[in-house]
């Protein structure tokens, strides 16, 4: 299993990395992708991906950080001069949810993303919350370039993962797909194809059941796995080798 999403760099998670990472190697999990989110977190991030093989790192500021933290494509560049273990741009995005930041300052921090992903020629790990036209429009802007695209935690409409399949989308199921009141989103998922599927915690939050309630880690993904693989009709190990496979393919 790889979890694809997860924030090592934050409490309780990274004051237990030692037992985090026991627990996640005892499951089965063989990469942890850590996703940055500010300039501090991607601090912490440089050295988590030292700490242990299985651990890699993206560098990206989020849409609630996007008007504290405005950066321009060349200073996003710049976090990747020489780093092989951070191989993703993001999380960014677009969330009109909470509207943390200001929309506009959300949509240039995202465009600046986009073109710095196309530049390294490395996947966008995508947060998009009550966005969805403002994000695919922003995506379409770069629909012959090749981006490499990953929905992360993907809550969004059926017809919003059938528009984004037709670039290089990806699409990462969270616990979220466990929760009794998610019958909409399972049904999504059960459409995306199997080789667009990964699995993330996004820990420390959205335990799935029958951890709901608790914090997220790593070694939970395997209960999403497990919803995932019913969805699907198929069995855990066959999607943990599809999901594997997938995330490999998305980032090497």
């Amino acid at each position: 299993m790889i979890d694809s999403h997860c924030h090592l760099d934050q409490a309780p998670l990274e004051d237990n990395l030692k037992d985090i990472l026991i627990r996640s190697k005892s499951v089965g999990i063989e990469k942890l992708l850590t996703i940055s989110t500010t300039l501090n977190s991607f601090k912490k991030i440089l050295n988590l991906i030292e700490y242990d093989p299985i651990i890699y790192g993206t560098f990206g500021i989020h849409p609630h950080e996007a008007e504290n933290e405005l950066l321009q494509k060349n200073e996003i560049i710049k976090k990747f001069s020489n780093k092989k273990k951070i191989i993703g741009v993001g999380e960014t995005g677009l969330d009109f949810y909470y509207n943390n930041s200001a929309k506009d300052k959300q949509i240039i921090s995202f465009r600046n993303h986009i073109e710095s992903a196309l530049s390294l020629n490395i996947p966008l790990i995508v947060h998009s919350r009550n966005a969805e036209n403002e994000t695919f429009n922003l995506i379409n802007e770069y629909k012959d370039q090749n981006l490499k695209i990953l929905m992360h935690c993907y809550t969004g409409s059926k017809i919003f993962a059938q528009k984004l399949l037709k670039f290089n989308t990806f699409f990462s199921a969270s616990g979220i797909i466990t929760f009794k009141n998610s019958k909409d989103l399972q049904n999504t998922f059960k459409e995306i194809p199997q080789d667009r599927l990964l699995v993330e915690t996004d820990s420390p939050f959205l335990a799935p059941e029958p951890k709901r309630g608790k914090k997220n880690e790593p070694s939970y993904l395997k209960f999403t796995l497990k919803k995932l693989a019913e969805l699907k009709q198929t069995n855990v190990e066959n999607l943990d080798r599809i999901t594997t496979n997938n995330f490999n393919k998305l980032f090497f």
